[in-house]
């Protein structure tokens, strides 16, 4: 005979198996790594000169390049959001490009353009160096600016025109519209995109390591301490100062939760016509544009030539170089953790959103602040907490463990979609089902998964994609035999085999649009089906 339980029903026991997961998963290998420091002098590794270097020198290209990203992924989401300017949905999606490759990738591709034998270095004679703080905030700039953009396009296109009309038949100046309207919109999720800018190129290792010279940052500083030095007590010193930033910006957003709703329908601003406008907003974005894919266009040309830059012939031979020193091998490992983690990952965050959207109650605010934690850990961090609290296990050195870290890693962005997606649909559905005796399985099956289709083929292009090209998760954590292809990047840029470090960076980003296209070719398929 069952003896019931009060208050506790089967969705509250899946609750309760989602929170230890992602306790175990997450909470406790971060409290691992925080009690790892006890072991560390952490006033005297705090009083070094070069770990306070290494911290000046982030705050420095952080914010330098936080500023720069903005103000130019700004005058981009204008451009696009605000002007008749042909072919604005092309630059909106090309412009993303960068997000498909590593950005350790985007370092390298400055070092081929403006280093010391740069193609542009030579052909405008050029005597400055790329090495050091400016090297780092350009190629951070490449990196984060096309992060900025979708987060800024998405606030102009939903901001309310109306103001803006009743202004201008006031007679009152464009500056003072923006004074007085633009900058007060703006001012709230602005602070969330500088947050988010600055948290992602301030925890960032690839390109300062492959441009930063002598200008160490803090997550180079610890890479050379745990991958060089073995020093796990003084990287989780380290680690914890990574982590001061990604917290601010995780209390900001929960803080300001929903706040920027509105219950009235919002008025599109009209767009005039103005072809000085227009043609300038062209030129801008074309610019943007190219110079973003100079890096793609480089490895392209660096994989078919014999030696750059001595020998510019056509040549074959480098993709048979690297194929033969194991980058087939390495790319089959890259795509089981990618299709891992993409099954996984969309599994795991879809259930917890459905719990934590569906089912209202303290257990489901809990679960969901959990679900969104990892969003205040950085990679490194993230990797660093797994080697100290999953080392000597079962799964530690197999490629189950790439693919639980990265899971974890990348949860929190597709948990938001499922959860917003699921929380938009009536929420009188299980009630309506529980009278007519469907249960809650079946209207998840039948009614809420095809109507979230769209939001779950982008969780599965989201996990795919960023678990090809992450570089920090993963380097504390792989072995000879479970070894990403991404992480061949460095080494061959070590070994100045920079035309393998191309290739490579060719076989992620020609993965990473195969999925791309993939996803919008079932978007397309979807939204016909619909229609018919």
């Amino acid at each position: 005979m069952k003896i019931p339980v009060p208050g506790f029903s089967r969705h509250s026991a899946v609750k309760l198996l989602l929170g230890a997961f992602l306790a175990v998963t997450i909470i406790f290998p971060l409290g691992t790594m925080l009690l790892n420091m006890a072991a560390a002098d952490i006033a005297g590794i705090i009083a070094l000169e070069q770990f306070r270097q290494a911290l000046i020198h982030s705050i420095l290209a952080a914010g330098a390049g936080t500023v720069l990203s903005i103000l130019v992924a700004y005058i981009f989401a204008l451009a696009a959001v605000r002007t008749n300017m042909r072919f604005r949905e092309i630059f909106s999606v090309f412009v993303t490009l960068p997000m498909l490759i590593p950005s350790i990738s985007q370092g390298m591709g400055m070092v081929l353009l403006f280093g010391a034998n740069g193609i542009v270095t030579r052909l405008l004679g050029l005597r400055h160096s790329i090495y050091g703080f400016n090297g780092i905030v350009l190629g951070s700039v490449i990196y984060a600016f096309p992060v900025a953009f979708l987060m800024l396009a998405d606030i102009l296109r939903y901001e309310d025109g109306s103001p803006y009309e009743a202004a201008a038949v006031l007679g009152i100046p464009r500056f003072r519209r923006f004074l007085s309207i633009t900058f007060p919109y703006l001012r709230k999720p602005l602070i969330s995109v500088v947050f988010a800018v600055f948290t992602l190129i301030f925890t960032d290792y690839g390109v300062p390591l492959m441009v930063g010279g002598q200008f160490t940052t803090l997550p180079v500083l610890m890479y050379q301490e745990v991958i060089g030095l073995l020093n796990f007590s003084r990287g989780s010193v380290i680690g914890s100062f990574l982590l001061i930033p990604a917290v601010i910006a995780f209390i900001f957003d929960v803080l300001n939760q929903d706040r920027g709703n509105q219950g009235f329908v919002v008025q599109r601003k009209t767009k005039e016509k103005n072809l000085l406008r227009d043609g300038a907003a062209l030129f801008y974005c074309a610019a943007v544009c190219f110079f973003i894919a100079l890096p793609v266009l480089l490895f392209a040309v660096l994989t078919f030539v014999k030696s750059y830059p001595v020998d510019m012939s056509f040549s074959a031979a480098n993709i048979v170089k690297t194929m033969g020193m194991g980058a087939g091998r390495f790319l089959v490992n890259s795509v089981i953790i990618a299709l891992g983690v993409a099954v996984l990952g969309t599994a795991l965050s879809y259930i917890t959103a459905y719990f934590t959207a569906r089912t209202p109650g303290k257990s489901s605010k809990l679960l969901h602040l959990i679900s969104i934690t990892s969003l205040a850990i950085p990679g490194l961090v993230l990797g660093l907490s797994y080697v100290l609290f999953f080392k000597g296990s079962f799964i530690y050195g197999t490629l189950a463990m790439l693919i639980l870290v990265n899971t974890v890693h990348f949860l929190a962005s597709p948990y938001l979609m499922a959860y917003n997606s699921l929380g938009k649909l009536n929420p009188n559905l299980e009630d309506v089902g529980c009278t007519l005796g469907i249960s809650r399985l079946r209207i998840l099956r039948d009614v809420l998964i095809p109507q979230t289709k769209l939001t779950i083929l982008e969780m599965v292009s989201f996990f795919f994609v960023n678990s090809m090209m992450t570089i920090s998760a993963v380097s504390f954590l792989s072995t000879v035999r479970t070894k990403p292809v991404s992480l061949l990047i460095t080494e061959f840029e070590f070994q100045m085999h920079i035309e393998g470090s191309a290739f490579v960076s060719l076989l992620i980003l020609g993965c990473n649009l195969f999925i791309k296209f993939f996803v919008y070719g079932c978007n397309r398929l979807a939204k016909t089906a619909e229609k018919d």
